[in-house]
């Protein structure tokens, strides 16, 4: 049996024909003095790992990574770091349903962080694709195990966020779905019976996203001005509505009305005070400008509702809420307003995503763009 010492580590030949390296340390994150032991075939594999220790020591990262659970280390996540976050409720509430639904379950969920590998987050977004998951659903799922990763990391759990050694998922360019002008006009009038038809209509007229139409609130109205303010976006969290202030400061935007649009603001608010009358106590003021016969929120899934009822009698295919702002987007596009106007009415973060979305023009526009400059020049 043999003895090495180096520093605050020796390396020995054990009974079994094993070496040992064992290293002292102060652990960086109690201030006490540990000690622990790393094991190979061979005097240089044992010493292999006391180096790497030793460079981790130097660093402050831990001696070696936990070998708690994945599952166990993403259920403490989402009560700690993800709870504390700056996030949205809602994107938190979509954090935690991706995690349960596709990173906790074994046997992915079962690897242990210290045996967690690169092959291993490349064979789970292979399995994901498998699966036929919209390339952006899978670059979520990564984006939440990157994050769950790094606080692993911060807590001293992992040297390493393995996550980082995987590129981020692509997510390919799909145009959006849009209504010509016609098609729009015929939802429209295929909901002019239903409830929330004049949500539609709003939404039309200004490419609102669903959660601010459904969010507004009669103070955020102004009918001298004929405009308003997005001020409030509402979501679905847990379960429950839920109404908070928009993702980004783009959103957060003024957006002015047509007199047609303020007409049918002033004929809703005129119907809610009908109805606040009948309900009497019953009536919740909530100061939405869209509600229930009692004054509630508007579930935005009842938005969805009358829109897909709409569009089967218009004998429509594949029309949703998003379909009418990108109907109007894309109708601002075509008659010409720039694409820096166009992305400060949807409240799009940057001009790089209005022209991501609606990248494609009409033939006859860029046709017309053609001729024009062909003019132009004389030619």
């Amino acid at each position: 049996m043999s003895k090495r010492a180096r520093g605050e580590g020796s390396v020995r030949q054990r009974p079994d024909g094993r070496w040992e390296a064992r290293l002292s340390y102060t652990d960086p994150t109690t201030g006490r003095r540990k000690s622990t032991s790393f094991y190979g075939a061979t005097d240089e594999e044992a010493r292999a790992e006391l180096d790497k220790a030793r460079g981790r020591v130097k660093v402050e990262s831990p001696v070696k990574d936990s070998t708690a659970r994945l599952s166990d280390w993403i259920e403490h996540w989402q009560q700690t770091a993800l709870e504390v976050s700056p996030r949205k409720e809602s994107t938190k509430d979509w954090y935690r349903t991706l995690a349960r639904k596709h990173l906790t379950p074994a046997p992915f969920g079962s690897i242990s962080l210290d045996k967690l590998r690169k092959s291993h987050i490349d064979g789970l977004l292979i399995g994901l694709r498998k699966k036929c998951l919209a390339d952006s659903t899978v670059r979520s799922i990564y984006t939440v195990l990157r994050a769950v990763l790094a606080d692993a990391k911060l807590d001293n759990l992992v040297a390493e966020n393995t996550a980082t050694r995987v590129p981020r998922p692509r997510v390919e360019r799909t145009e959006a779905r849009y209504l010509e002008p016609a098609e729009v006009q015929k939802v429209l009038s295929s909901a002019v019976e239903l409830r929330y038809r004049p949500v539609l209509e709003l939404i039309a007229a200004t490419g609102l996203r669903r959660g601010e139409a459904a969010a507004l609130h009669w103070e955020h109205v102004d009918f001298a001005d004929n405009s308003l303010r997005v001020r409030k976006t509402m979501s679905r969290v847990g379960g429950e509505l839920l109404i908070s202030e928009p993702k980004t400061a783009r959103s957060r935007r003024t957006v002015p009305l047509s007199v047609a649009t303020v007409a049918m603001l002033k004929a809703v608010k005129a119907s809610q005070a009908a109805e606040r009358l009948a309900a009497g106590e019953k009536w919740s003021d909530s100061g939405l400008a869209f509600t229930t016969e009692t004054g509630a929120p508007v579930d935005p899934r009842n938005i969805l509702r009358t829109i897909q009822t709409a569009a089967k009698k218009a004998k429509l295919a594949d029309v949703g809420v998003h379909t009418l702002r990108h109907s109007a987007g894309f109708a601002w596009l075509e008659a010409g307003v720039h694409i820096r106007a166009v992305s400060d009415l949807l409240g799009h973060s940057s001009i790089a995503v209005t022209g991501d979305i609606y990248g494609h023009t009409s033939d006859s526009t860029t046709r017309a763009a053609v001729d024009g400059l062909a003019r132009s020049l004389g030619l």
